[in-house]
């Protein structure tokens, strides 16, 4: 999905006299070859990684590498990267880590605990080395604006890691870095994975404002995606300043439409207005929301699927993601869990669609279980996937461009240099005969997919490209729902239950 932005910005921190390159395995395979030409290897990894990046670090001191390591996953969890036998941990961000390990280095240290408590100003951190990339590997590019969230959800780690006050680089930093990917030639989507860009809405409304004088100055060259806080909803005003520069898709933590629940896990933001009216207002206004369910929080009460699946099925939200609680390390969740003795010895997998819970849970975790591989079989039905999606769209307001043509205003035509490439026609046209031979042919739902298909086409035409792009994504969450289904039923068998 993205390149290692963690990892870019640090090359970006070291000597530029340096010949570094970057591996990331989650696009490329590792080689012998990779191994051999460096002195340095520098490791970066999320809980998730833990097991690869452990391992990693091993095969690295096997093959005599000075090997330093940082991270969210060793920053939280310092012990397992030092036994592995790590030379540097680096604890914390890169921006006031990375220049006190190059002075132990340039002091002829050979290993240590590189830690500072102060958060770094962002307004310091450089263009990271976007040059690194093979783009042709990523569906989409991430740039970072901010860090740090002023919401306190308890079983958020962003405080633990970055801090409860937001900090931001300068738009006209930012805009540098669209500058960047812009001359080396990237056109397509951008994450702008901030932890809430809408944490302050002075700077999100500054920002804006010179993303959208880069992006008309530049025909509009990319998509904008990023993280947001479902205030978002009752502001319709920043809604459009967003949609003006090309942000198509907010994700936004929803967690749950029990209030009683939000309540305990400290999530106040989503209980101060009416939930299913925020959704809908940032969808009526023109960018999709990508909403996130968590199941298993203390204080639920049975029959919490089926209320998740009501709420998605009321809002029309076409992708979801729908999780297991994970108590990770360092949050107040854990500290709680821990201090009530309800932690089991094991951090997690990170792993909150297919791993197992890392705590006890307050009610049974058989029951928790079952209403979660329900809910995943009822959203992800074909049907009720392809009817959601449909009407999604079908609400949301023509694009901007749109708009202008049904009052009469000329429309620039496409300069030459807007054109796709030849390339880029055929890769959309490959996908596009997938999708529909996939759900309009192989499908149980393909009478509703061309019903649908050409309903969209007739009543809102200027969001058939994102209608269709979301039924593309609905093929890897088909493919989750049969696998989270294959293994309940092979727990069943195993288990009796």
């Amino acid at each position: 999905m993205l390149p290692p932005l963690g990892l870019l910005t640090v090359a970006a921190l070291l000597p530029q006299d340096w010949d570094i390159r970057l591996v990331d395995l989650a696009a490329q395979p590792k080689s012998d070859l990779d191994w051999n030409w460096p002195d340095l290897v520098m490791l970066s990894g999320m809980l998730i990684q833990r097991n690869e990046l452990l391992d990693l670090i091993r095969e690295a001191k096997g093959r005599g590498k000075t090997v330093i390591v940082g991270g969210p996953y060793p920053t939280s969890v310092p012990d397992e990267v030092i036994e592995a036998g790590c030379d540097f941990l680096v604890r914390g961000e890169g921006e006031n880590t990375i220049p006190l390990l190059l002075e132990s280095l340039k002091r002829g240290q050979s290993g240590g605990i590189i830690e500072t408590p102060d958060k770094p100003d962002l307004a310091q951190s450089p263009i990271p080395k976007f040059d690194l990339v093979n783009f042709r590997n990523y569906a989409s590019l991430g740039i970072q604006t901010s860090r740090g969230c002023p919401f306190d959800c308890e079983f958020c780690d962003i405080i633990n890691l970055y801090g409860p006050k937001p900090r931001y680089k300068t738009p006209k930093q930012v805009v540098s870095e669209f500058e960047a990917v812009y001359r080396l030639g990237w056109r397509s989507t951008i994450f702008i994975c901030d932890d809430n860009f809408i944490g302050s809405r002075k700077h999100a409304v500054a920002l804006l404002k010179d993303m959208d004088a880069w992006m008309k100055a530049h025909s509009s060259p990319f998509a904008f995606i990023t993280q947001a806080s479902i205030n978002l909803g009752q502001d319709l005003e920043l809604i459009d300043l967003m949609t003006e520069p090309n942000f198509s898709t907010v994700f936004i933590g929803l967690e749950s439409p029990d209030e009683d629940v939000l309540a305990t896990a400290n999530k106040f933001q989503n209980i101060r207005n009416p939930l299913l009216e925020s959704v809908r207002n940032i969808n009526k206004n023109g960018l999709t929301v990508l909403g996130s369910f968590i199941i298993g929080f203390d204080g639920e009460k049975s029959g919490a699927g089926k209320r998740i699946a009501s709420f998605v099925d009321a809002a029309n939200l076409p992708v979801v993601m729908i999780n297991k609680l994970q108590a990770a390390p360092n949050t107040k969740l854990w500290d709680r869990l821990k201090m009530e003795g309800r932690l089991r010895d094991q951090l997690g997998s990170g792993n909150s669609t297919v791993g197992e819970f890392n705590y006890v849970p307050s009610r049974s975790e058989d029951e928790i279980e079952h209403e979660f591989v329900n809910l995943w079989n009822h959203v992800y039905d074909p049907s009720n996937f392809l009817t959601r999606t449909y009407n999604y769209y079908l609400t949301m307001r023509p694009t901007r461009k749109a708009m202008a043509k049904l009052r009469g205003v000329k429309v620039p035509k496409d300069r030459p240099h807007e054109r796709p490439t030849v390339s880029r026609v055929l890769l959309d046209v490959s996908q596009f005969i997938r999708l529909c031979w996939r759900q309009g042919v192989m499908s149980s739902a393909r009478i509703q997919y061309w019903k649908q298909f050409f309903g969209i086409l007739g009543k809102n035409p200027s969001r058939f490209v994102q209608y269709l792009t979301a039924c593309a994504m609905g093929e890897d969450m088909f493919e989750l729902r049969r696998k989270i289904l294959a293994e309940a039923e092979l727990n069943e068998n195993k288990f009796g239950r």
